[in-house]
């Protein structure tokens, strides 16, 4: 059985290493631990890194944890070189939106709501992996379902899908 201080470090070395959401079940499994055993120890992980005010954090998103950068260094981060990031375009934003509210939804429903064809922005969705395939509907065809992805939440530095902005309505 580890001890305390090698169940944190080990799961420093495991989320460091991913760099992307993992799952809580996944790590029961690597670190062999009960999985109340485990949530108590990220509890206490996550405490010390916001207590000692460090560059990095580990967060919570859904029923995953994550290792990434503190907000609060976002200035001194910027600074760094960093390859040129295509940003998403007005009708890609538009379209994400949709999704995000909608899902999971159609390509047809996408272009329904949207008014003009989506096959190209929705490819390039996928291809940036902010979305991601559901499943078919249960309808004539079975056309494709989509959602936004775990990707979707970190680059728009949201725990969940209960983060987005209230719709006002029209």
């Amino acid at each position: 059985m580890l001890i305390r201080d090698e169940i944190k470090a080990a799961l420093e070395a495991i989320l460091f290493i991913r760099a992307e959401p993992l799952v809580i079940e996944e790590l029961v499994e690597i670190l062999d631990l009960p999985l109340i055993d485990l949530k108590s120890v990220l509890d206490e992980l996550i405490l010390e890194y916001n207590e000692k005010q460090r560059g990095i954090q580990i967060v919570r998103i859904d029923n995953s944890y994550l290792m990434c950068t503190h907000p609060r260094c976002a200035d001194i981060i910027n600074r760094l070189e960093k390859p040129v990031r295509r940003r998403l375009s007005q009708a890609a934003l538009e379209t994400l939106a949709i999704i995000a509210y909608r899902q999971p939804v159609t390509k047809a429903e996408i272009e329904n709501i949207r008014g003009v064809k989506s096959e190209k922005i929705v490819t390039n969705l996928l291809e940036r992996g902010l979305i991601e395939e559901a499943g078919h509907k249960a309808v004539l065809g079975k056309p494709v379902l989509y959602k936004t992805s775990p990707e979707f939440l970190k680059v728009f530095g949201l725990g969940s899908l209960k983060e987005l902005p209230v719709l006002e309505e029209a």
